[in-house]
């Protein structure tokens, strides 16, 4: 519903985004931060924030099955992987941690 009258430019702004926070994950990663820390526990906050008001309602158990994806499907964790290697498998552990939280 929300992404049915997306031009070209607001498709890029939404998809542009997403990447941003994956970048921001890399960089924790890098940084030495845990998947449970504070700074990546805000960024698994901000991706499921992002995909609601971009996409859909982005519940936990979506989130959770997400994490699942970004980790396990080639596609998006090679994807993912460009911003570092294993920055998809931090992220599916941040979310998870996140959602056993919640």
């Amino acid at each position: 519903q929300k992404t049915k009258n997306y031009t070209k430019e607001k498709w890029a702004e939404a998809n542009d985004g997403l990447m941003a926070i994956f970048a921001e994950l890399a960089a924790c990663k890098e940084s030495g931060a845990s998947a449970d820390s504070a700074e990546a526990q805000a960024l698994v906050a901000k991706l499921q924030a992002h995909i609601t008001e971009n996409y859909y309602t982005c519940t936990n158990e979506i989130l959770a099955g997400l994490g699942q994806m970004y980790a396990r499907d080639e596609r998006f964790k090679k994807n993912i992987d460009k911003y570092g290697e294993g920055t998809a498998e931090f992220a599916a552990e941040a979310i998870a941690v996140y959602c056993r939280k919640a």
